[in-house]
């Protein structure tokens, strides 16, 4: 069934003739506006986050539904952003739920010109594997006056600015006992 508008029907009319000259209610509220219902209404629930982008680690509210997200705002209840996000955290759903998201480890081999997906075990191991040989053939335990040192100049780290302070100080904790003097992040830069 299809209805027709009629110039009664006409919002403008409708906010003239009405008890909302302003037009900022029910004057301009349309039939399918009245049966529309907002996303984080049907969120069977609402998970708290930090925005990944940046150091500032605005409050993010994340709202599931059948186990997949269906809308991330602002955390009205964070001290830190109130509610508010910049363009990218309003668009972080996207980081989430695009299709062009990779969800696999991808790595080339040295000199290979292909991809391959590999196994996250596997990658992890390859990487911790890598960092102890680096360390341990670059150790120094004393310098070339003789003073201990006990430090790798082999590994640095440089972080950026996705990194919120605790991970910042995690990785600065981490780096450290590995011995690296080299250790940045680009919030500090």
């Amino acid at each position: 069934m299809v209805s027709r508008k009629t110039f009664l029907s006409w919002p403008v009319v409708r906010q003239l003739t009405g008890p909302d000259p302003l037009g900022r209610g029910p004057a301009v509220r349309s039939e399918r506006t009245e049966q529309l219902t907002a996303r984080t209404e049907t969120a069977d629930r609402v998970a708290r986050s930090v925005c990944p982008y940046c150091a500032v680690g605005c409050g993010q509210r994340v709202y599931v539904k059948d186990e997949k997200v269906i809308q991330i705002e602002g955390d009205p209840d964070s001290p830190i952003s109130r509610g508010r996000l910049c363009p990218k955290g309003s668009a972080s759903k996207n980081l989430v739920t695009s299709s062009m998201r990779q969800t696999k480890v991808r790595y080339r081999r040295p000199y290979g010109t292909d991809w391959e997906d590999l196994d996250l075990d596997v990658a992890m191991d390859m990487i911790a594997d890598r960092v102890v040989r680096a360390r341990n053939d670059t150790w120094q335990d004393l310098d070339e006056k003789g003073r201990i040192v006990r430090r790798t100049m082999g590994i640095a780290s440089l972080g950026g600015a996705t990194l919120d302070n605790e991970e910042n100080y995690l990785i600065k904790k981490l780096f450290t006992a590995l011995g690296a003097l080299q250790i940045e992040n680009q919030a500090r830069i």
